[in-house]
């Protein structure tokens, strides 16, 4: 899966899903942190990237319709720390090999994860 980190998240972040194969690329390796999110978008669009984010405003699908997306995963933790963070992502990346698809939010928690668009 091609995916792109945003800023909000550690290079660990980066690392885990290359770590079981992901074809990842982060803002920061690009040089276009603080960038706003509709070129964020419009990137990942053009490299044919889902994005992994922290970033709420993503989850918003009037303004991100998920059909028009390779595919959005927002990362929620009651906790913000980087550990936590790193939690949610080790719980997901056994649930997302075969199980994501372009034109899906994924809204990621520590004990759910609800999936809105294409199956």
């Amino acid at each position: 899966m091609r995916i792109k980190i945003d800023e909000n998240l550690s290079v660990d972040v980066m690392e885990l899903f290359r770590s079981v194969g992901h074809d990842v690329e982060s803002v920061f390796s690009e040089n276009i942190q603080g960038c706003s999110d509709q070129m964020l978008m419009t990137k990942c669009r053009e490299e044919g990237r889902a994005l992994v984010t922290l970033d709420n405003d993503f989850s918003d699908i009037i303004t991100y319709p998920p059909d028009t997306t390779e595919g959005i995963i927002v990362l929620r933790s009651k906790e913000q720390g980087k550990d936590a963070v790193l939690k949610v992502v080790r719980n997901l990346l056994p649930r997302l090999t075969g199980n994501f698809f372009p034109g899906q939010l994924w809204i990621v928690e520590e004990k759910r994860i609800r999936v809105r668009g294409k199956e």
